[in-house]
Formats: structure tokens, sequence, C-alpha cells
């Protein structure tokens, strides 16, 4: 039987305008719910459930599941009227982290952080895992499956060997306080970024070719999602 080409709504749950707008730019305008989990109690009852640390790639789906179940959950139970404008959505949530010398980075503390983090990435590769997790709630009448499933990218970024003065003029700029790993590839940190093997979208922070696998498990062709033209 051939997947259904309704439309499905997207519910993104993270705050990240760079996800928004790789989705954006790839057709698809979600709904954006925030999720409110706390994330290193998260991860420390995932370490206690699983006996001990959790890769990188693990790590940041367990804090993807999290979120995008925390937001349909919270739909769920919101007024009507939000449950009427939710009917048929797919809730996606995301998670970054950088690996350095099996180190996990998220987001730095301040300023010095992020320098501290640049001084030792610089010249150097690391591994920036980005977790996702989709949540089918929508209604059974409109073809929901009420499925959970997700998957982590991985990609391999090469940090241009920068100075000291350059460290600082970029962090001033406020942009590596807000972002996983302290950098960014698609906007002030991209001249610091030699090159990477894998996908580029998964830097960003949301890999599409991975979110489309996703969705084919769940008998969703990508088409669905994208908006009327």
């Amino acid at each position: 039987m051939p997947a259904s080409t309704a439309p499905v709504r997207l519910v993104l749950a993270s705050q990240s305008p760079a996800r928004l707008a790789t989705l954006a730019a790839a057709g698809v305008t979600p709904r954006v719910v925030v999720s409110s989990v706390d994330e290193p109690a998260v991860l420390d009852a995932a370490r206690a459930g699983f006996g001990g640390d959790l890769e990188p790639a693990d790590a940041v789906l367990v804090l993807a599941q999290a979120k995008a179940e925390e937001v349909s959950a919270r739909l769920e139970d919101d007024s009507a009227d939000s449950r009427e404008f939710e009917a048929s959505a797919l809730v996606l949530g995301c998670d970054s982290m950088l690996e350095l010398d099996g180190e996990i980075l998220g987001k730095p503390a301040d300023a010095e952080d992020a320098r501290r983090r640049w001084r030792a990435m610089r010249g150097r590769a690391a591994v920036l895992h980005t977790g996702h997790w989709l949540v089918d709630a929508r209604d059974p009448d409109d073809g929901g499956t009420g499925g959970t499933l997700g998957a982590s990218s991985s990609t391999t970024v090469h940090f241009a060997d920068v100075d000291d003065e350059e460290i600082d003029a970029y962090v001033a700029t406020g942009e590596p306080l807000h972002v996983a790993g302290a950098f960014t590839i698609d906007g002030l940190g991209g001249p610091y970024v030699d090159r990477i093997e894998g996908d580029h979208h998964g830097v960003v922070g949301l890999s599409l070719p991975l979110l489309r696998e996703l969705l084919g498990e769940l008998d969703i062709p990508w088409r669905s999602l994208r908006d009327p033209r």
C-alpha cells in the first residue's frame, strides 16, 4: 500500500534558529514549541539506567528523545483549541554535542570557557553528534501510528588553526556562547572551519537526510512535510 501524501504538520521541539532555518530552506515550516526538560537530570537518569557513562551519540539521542516526548505530552495536555491545532502533528526533538578527545562539549558556560575550547580545538578535528527523535502524535484517523523513534548523525569537523586574536574576536561576537561546541558552520564561525567529513546539515543541528529516513520508517514521505506551493 503506498504511503499517504496528505500534508503532515511538524512541531519542532527546539529553540535553535539554525534548525528552524534549515527546515525552512527545505520548504518546511514547523511550529516551534521549546521543551522544558532538565538536561543534566535526563543524562544522570540515563547514566544510572545504563550503569555507566554514555557514548556521545547516545547522549544526544537520549536528550532528543526527552525533548520530543516532553513537548508531545504537553501538547496533548493543552486546551482543546491547541489539540485541534496539533492534529496530525509529528514532534521532532534534536540535541547536539561536540566530542573532542573523548570529552562531550555542549554550549560553553561563558566567554572564557569558549576561548578555552577554541584554543583546544584549533588546527584539530572533532566530531559533532546530533540526535534526532520523532514522536508520531497524529490522530489515528489521520494516519497516526503512535510511533516513536530516533537516530544520531555524526560529522567530523576540521577546525582552522586560528590565533588568539581571532579567537578573542569571534568569542566577542557572542555567537559561540549559544551553540554546541562553541562554533557554527553556517554563521560567523564558518571561516574557522576548514572542512567537514559527513552531512553538513548535521553540523548545523538537523540532518535532513536522516530526518527523511526516520520519516520513511513511519511510512511518511518527505514531500508531505513541505509547504504547499
